[in-house]
């Protein structure tokens, strides 16, 4: 993986229009940061990411996961993150029984194809522990843009009544914001004013969970992008110019930054290529793994990293070469939201 190009001045242009965003919309900012339940600290460990594996986790269509497995390799990979001995007790770590929780899955890669999404799964297991916690189902909302990405996850099994996926825990809430519903105000952003949708803002945690895939136009999306794209109302206004810096400056907002409290990568399958939309499926390959970490810069560097490895391992060019390098992970770690250096980023590694 090569570093991106930027600048001192470019980097410090960036910087200043976050601040100067944050500064149009202070009220606004202040308002719509999240706080924890009372007296309860959320665990942060910067430049920490864990992998678990298992070769035989996939079902016999090969596109979705086992539900043991992706259960297992959920609390494998969370009490290598914490360094507890219980799948309860590393959650504990990061939500509060007094928590309203919302989950972002990622369904728009299996929109045509029902191969390529986070998987019903591996939410299924992140529900459940949220509700070992102590958190009511009811207070649980699985939320995306779209119905169709919605139903890509098998989250729901009917697009219309949204009815839930006999997976998931009974009496765990859907939403669909269709890039409509919101109860903030505007707030400003490198200067284009947006907000974000309710399901995000009405919860004091969330929990995303994403994959690990080429884009199109970012090069690379994983941890950040499912978090900025897919809970503000007018995404498509920060996509240009691959994306970068606006998916950094959208994620240091004190709405976003302080509210996501966990990022998990169903990497069950990764694309490497012609991505977001699954559908080439020869530039699919399994991965059979579960990522985890609280620091979303790290996390996509070393998604970053899978990509260019399985770009190079099959033929094609880096993404600097394709001109669409993934550069607002860098403007991110500068900004402060996690750390980008490789060097600095330790990856742990367990096979369940």
């Amino acid at each position: 993986m090569t570093s991106p190009s930027f600048s001192r001045r470019s980097l410090l242009g960036a910087a200043a229009a976050v601040a100067a965003g944050a500064s149009d919309a202070d009220a606004a900012a202040k308002r719509w940061a999240a706080k924890p339940p009372e007296g309860f600290e959320r665990l942060s460990i910067p430049g920490k990411v864990v992998k678990a594996t298992r070769p035989d986790s996939r079902q016999a269509n090969g596109a979705y996961p086992k539900p043991e497995a992706a259960q297992e390799l959920f609390a494998a990979a969370m009490m290598g993150l914490t360094g507890k001995s219980s799948l309860r007790e590393a959650m504990a770590t990061l939500l509060h029984k007094d928590d309203v929780v919302a989950i972002k899955p990622n369904g728009i890669a299996g929109r045509k194809t029902m191969k390529m999404a986070s998987s019903v799964e591996l939410v299924a297991a992140v529900c459940r522990a949220v509700i070992d916690v102590g958190v009511p189902p009811e207070k649980i909302t699985i939320y995306e843009q779209y119905r169709d990405f919605l139903f890509a996850t098998r989250c729901i099994t009917d697009k219309e009544t949204l009815a839930p996926s006999p997976e998931l825990p009974a009496g765990v809430r859907f939403a669909v914001h269709l890039n409509k519903e919101t109860e903030m105000q505007d707030i400003v952003v490198g200067g284009v004013p947006t907000k974000f949708c309710k399901p995000f803002t009405s919860a004091t945690a969330v929990i995303n969970v994403g994959q690990m895939k080429d884009h199109s136009i970012c090069g690379f999306t994983g941890a950040m992008k499912n978090i900025t794209h897919g809970s503000c109302l007018n995404p498509h206004a920060f996509h240009a110019h691959t994306a970068s810096p606006q998916i950094a400056h959208l994620y240091a907002q004190e709405v976003v930054r302080t509210r996501v409290a966990l990022h998990v990568i169903d990497a069950f399958q990764v694309i490497y290529d012609e991505g977001p939309i699954d559908v080439n499926p020869r530039r699919r390959v399994p991965h059979d793994s579960v990522y985890v970490a609280t620091d979303p810069v790290a996390l996509d560097v070393i998604g970053w990293e899978l990509v260019e490895k399985l770009r190079k391992d099959n033929g094609l060019p880096t993404l600097q070469q394709a001109g669409r390098e993934p550069s607002y992970i860098r403007v991110a770690g500068d900004l402060g939201l996690g750390v980008f250096e490789r060097a600095s980023i330790s990856l742990r590694e367990i096979g369940a």
